[in-house]
């Protein structure tokens, strides 16, 4: 039997998060993620999928996926560096090169594995991290990973930045990184990146941008925050994921070769994970032909942004005119925020609360994402809602 000191603390902080209203449950989709899903035999309109452009249930992402299966079968069944190596791998890391208009890319079985693989290979203990308040867990996580000394700047804060640059000591050997989302998450805001490349270059600092919420939603043809802001890819250290625009699983990191082939040698995450099946290379493959093949969907997702940031607008809410599709409407109180997300979710509408520590104390917040697939009369759906709501 398990020590009941165990269950005794786990029953203690289950308990504390009740108390705060930070207990979280899982809801159960029972059907493909889309516009609309069904969860408790119930249609919900969602507004909470990062599956920006509308491709996990695209019929050819479908398709192409099943031929691999039916070719390759549904699992690698070892790291890449034992024998795990597969022809798609390969491939798919030359499209995401050049998708990205770099050197070489080198992909992970998820996002976080790519951070949790790249930032302790390249940075340690005599090294330097100056990072974002509001950067993702995952290179939080990393940075700690690392034993490197990292230094918080506030959010977006470019002065604040400088300062902490020109005021800290290189020793001697050391490195620094600046380490930022290009797109965050859960405020809908950019980061500067030319910015930071000017202060990267004057203090002889690598920059690496968390292009996950960006790849296929920013720049030309959705190429990311690098098109977006046109500033050269070959300057920076682009890390991203295929489990947001793209619909399917996995990341990348994108850049020289000559770092691709250290983190090849050199990354935990590759060598001690399974490599990503075939089929999914082959879902994002396909994912990246559309996005080429289909600039129409593009399209209706940046008509949708607009269109909804004109209906805000309407309520009196005022939303960052970024062309993105996340729009934070900050509540304040987890419990506030909790029965917001309730009466919306009565209405048929599914926008879960989102609350510490995904976000901090007090700024608890729906995260409201658009899809291209989302209809001018699902948005009204919910505009109407968030005007009787709040």
């Amino acid at each position: 039997m398990l020590s009941s000191s165990f269950i005794q603390f786990c029953q203690a902080e289950i308990d504390q998060l009740q108390k705060l209203d930070r207990y979280r449950s899982l809801q159960v989709v029972e059907s493909p993620i889309g516009p609309v899903i069904r969860i408790k035999s119930r249609s919900l309109v969602l507004f909470a999928s990062n599956d920006y452009l509308g491709l996990a249930a695209h019929p050819l992402m479908i398709q192409k996926t099943k031929e691999a299966v039916d070719r390759f079968g549904t699992g690698m069944g070892a790291s890449r560096l034992v024998s795990g190596n597969h022809l798609l791998h390969h491939r798919l890391e030359r499209e995401i090169a050049a998708f990205k208009q770099t050197e070489a890319a080198l992909i992970f079985s998820s996002g976080y594995l790519t951070h949790l693989g790249t930032i302790p290979s390249l940075m340690g203990a005599k090294d330097l991290v100056f990072s974002d308040s509001l950067n993702h867990a995952s290179i939080v996580d990393a940075c700690r990973l690392s034993q490197a000394q990292v230094i918080i700047y506030p959010h977006l804060q470019m002065e604040a930045l400088e300062s902490r640059l020109r005021s800290a000591q290189r020793k001697p050997g050391g490195k620094w990184l600046i380490v930022t989302d290009g797109v965050f998450s859960m405020d809908g805001d950019l980061a500067p990146l030319p910015d930071l490349l000017c202060l990267a270059k004057a203090h002889e600092a690598l920059l690496l941008v968390d292009d996950a919420h960006a790849t296929g939603v920013l720049g030309p043809k959705g190429k990311g925050s690098a098109a977006f802001w046109k500033i050269q890819p070959e300057d920076l250290l682009t890390m991203g994921t295929f489990s947001k625009a793209l619909g399917a699983l996995g990341g990348y990191v994108a850049g020289p070769e000559i770092i691709m082939d250290f983190l090849r040698n050199e990354s935990r995450t590759q060598f001690y994970s399974t490599a990503l099946p075939a089929s999914v290379c082959a879902s994002v493959l396909t994912a990246l032909t559309i996005l080429k093949e289909e600039p129409s969907r593009l399209e209706r997702l940046r008509e949708n942004i607009s269109y909804f940031q004109e209906g805000l607008k309407r309520l009196g809410i005022h939303p960052q005119l970024f062309p993105l599709p996340i729009f934070p409407l900050i509540i304040g109180s987890e419990e506030k925020t909790l029965a917001v997300s309730k009466a919306l979710w009565e209405k048929g509408i599914f926008v879960p609360a989102i609350r510490p520590p995904s976000v901090p104390r007090n700024k608890s917040r729906l995260r409201i994402s658009l899809m291209a697939t989302h209809t001018k009369e699902h948005m009204d759906v919910l505009l109407d809602a968030l005007g009787n709501v709040l």
